[in-house]
């Protein structure tokens, strides 16, 4: 390709950071930094989700606040919601659901369902009450998410 914009960079990284090649997601966003394309919040999905997939949380943490801090990107909950995915991977619930608490916006069913599935994995009944709760005030009416809080 003879020019890379960003939509191509971005392709390029969230396909890698989907299909499980994160390492390559992450190196491919270096090369990305250096050819001075600015990256944008779709950027940082695929980095969030390369992260998300890989496991390092620590530097799934930095590049959220990369984002922030170093690109003045809004996070939105696409990007909080792969933080909230990443979290309880590495088995920090109580981080997962504190980040939640945080959110400037009100969270979606998926990331409820996400607390609510780590919580489940991780056998913490005390913080999946919390988030079954959550879950139920975003779905009063959807009688699955009762279903979730019993064993597999």
């Amino acid at each position: 390709m003879k020019t890379k914009d960003l939509i191509s960079w971005n392709t390029l990284i969230g396909g890698l950071a989907m299909h499980g090649r994160g390492v390559d997601a992450l190196n491919l966003f270096i090369r990305m930094k250096i050819a001075g394309q600015k990256p944008d919040g779709i950027t940082f999905l695929g980095i969030l989700c390369a992260c998300t997939h890989m496991g390092p949380v620590e530097d799934g943490l930095a590049y959220f606040q990369s984002m922030v801090h170093d690109n003045s990107i809004v996070p939105q909950i696409e990007h909080y919601g792969c933080m909230v995915d990443l979290l309880p991977r590495a088995g920090r619930l109580e981080q997962a659901m504190d980040f939640v608490s945080k959110m400037p916006m009100e969270p979606d069913v998926v990331i409820g369902a996400g607390l609510l599935g780590a919580c489940r994995t991780h056998k913490n009944v005390e913080l999946a009450e919390v988030a079954l709760q959550r879950l139920i005030e975003l779905e009063p009416k959807n009688p699955a998410n009762y279903g979730k809080m019993w064993p597999g």
